[in-house]
C-alpha cells in the first residue's frame, strides 16, 4: 500500500480509512508489520485497533493478529440491501399496481424513519405523491407501521418515547395504542393505514427482511379504496405477502413468514396467515 502522507499529515479519519484497507487487503496481521505498512506510530496504531475492535470493525485472531471483523459486513450488506432492492422489487411492484389500480410504494428503513425508495402509480385519479427519497415516520402508515412492529423493542421505545406527530385525527398517538396495533401487526403479518397521513387516503403494508432477521424495508399499496383487516383486505395482503417473502428471501432472509414475535420461537410459517393468503390468491 502506498505511504502517501506521513503520520502528522493524515488526519484520524483518514487513518481509520487506510487501517481498514490495509486490514481488507494483508489481514490477520500482526501490530509492527501493520504499522510499518502504514508508516504509523505503534502506539498510535495500537489504540485505534482498540478503538476499532470496540466498535467491532476489527477483532484479534487467537495467535494475535488483527483482521476485520462482523461490523463493516453488517454496514455493506445493508448498502447492498439499499442498492439491491428496487431492482429486485420493481416487478412486483408493477404487478401490484397494474392489479390494484393504486399507487405501490417501496420503502426503506433509514435510521428510524421511513424512505420512499421507488414507487409505481396506479390508474386512480386520486394518488398519495410520496416524492421517492422523501421521509416519513414509522409510527403511522401501512409501511411505516409494518416496518415498526418488527423492530427491537429498543428502537420502538425511542420511537413511541418521542413526542409523536399527529397528522390527521386518526393519528395513533398513544403510546400504549401504538403498542396494541404492533401486536396485531405481528399476530397478522400486515399494517392498515385509516387515514392516518392523509384524509381519504389509505394504505396496507408488508415488511422486507435481510438475513439477520431485521425489518429493511416494506411493501405497500396506497389509494382512496378504504382498507380494513378482513376478508376484503386479504387478496391485497396476498399480493404483498407474496412479493415482500420472495423479495426478503433474495436478500438471504429464511425463517417463516410472518416471522414470530420474539421470543414465541418456532420459526414455522403461522397455518392461518398461510392459508388466508392461498385462498385469497386462489379466489
Amino acid at each position: 500500500m502506498p505511504r502517501t502522507a506521513a503520520p502528522q499529515e493524515m488526519s484520524a479519519t483518514r487513518r481509520v480509512v487506510h487501517v481498514v484497507d490495509a486490514l481488507a487487503r494483508r489481514g490477520p496481521i500482526g501490530l509492527r508489520p501493520l504499522a510499518q505498512v502504514l508508516a504509523i506510530p505503534l502506539g498510535s496504531l495500537h489504540r485505534q485497533l482498540h478503538d476499532l475492535m470496540a466498535e467491532g470493525v476489527v477483532d484479534r485472531t487467537p495467535d494475535g493478529l488483527w483482521e476485520l471483523s462482523f461490523r463493516l459486513l453488517q454496514i455493506s450488506g445493508r448498502q447492498l440491501e439499499r442498492i439491491a432492492l428496487p431492482k429486485l422489487a420493481r416487478p412486483y411492484c408493477e404487478r401490484i399496481a397494474e392489479a390494484t389500480r393504486e399507487t405501490v410504494n417501496l420503502t426503506l428503513l433509514n435510521g428510524l424513519a421511513a424512505v420512499c425508495l421507488d414507487k409505481v402509480r396506479g390508474n386512480e385519479a386520486m394518488q398519495l405523491d410520496i416524492p421517492v427519497g422523501g421521509r416519513g415516520k414509522l409510527h403511522c402508515g401501512g409501511a411505516g407501521k409494518a416496518i415498526l412492529a418488527y423492530l427491537r423493542k429498543e428502537e420502538q421505545d425511542a420511537i413511541l418515547g418521542d413526542e409523536i406527530e399527529v397528522f390527521t385525527s386518526f393519528t395513533l398517538t398513544r403510546p400504549a395504542d401504538l403498542r396494541r396495533e404492533i401486536g396485531a401487526i405481528r399476530r397478522r403479518g400486515y399494517a392498515i393505514d385509516n387515514q392516518e397521513v392523509v384524509l381519504g387516503v389509505y394504505c396496507v403494508g408488508v415488511p422486507i427482511f435481510d438475513r439477520s432477521l431485521r425489518p429493511v424495508g416494506a411493501i405497500s399499496i396506497t389509494g382512496p379504496k378504504p382498507k380494513r383487516v378482513g376478508s376484503d383486505i386479504l387478496p391485497d395482503v396476498a399480493m404483498l405477502t407474496d412479493a415482500c417473502m420472495q423479495v426478503s428471501r433474495r436478500l438471504g432472509y429464511s425463517g417463516g413468514w410472518p416471522p414470530e414475535p420474539a421470543g414465541t420461537g418456532t420459526g414455522k410459517p403461522k397455518p392461518s396467515i398461510r392459508a388466508k393468503a392461498a385462498l385469497s390468491i386462489r379466489g
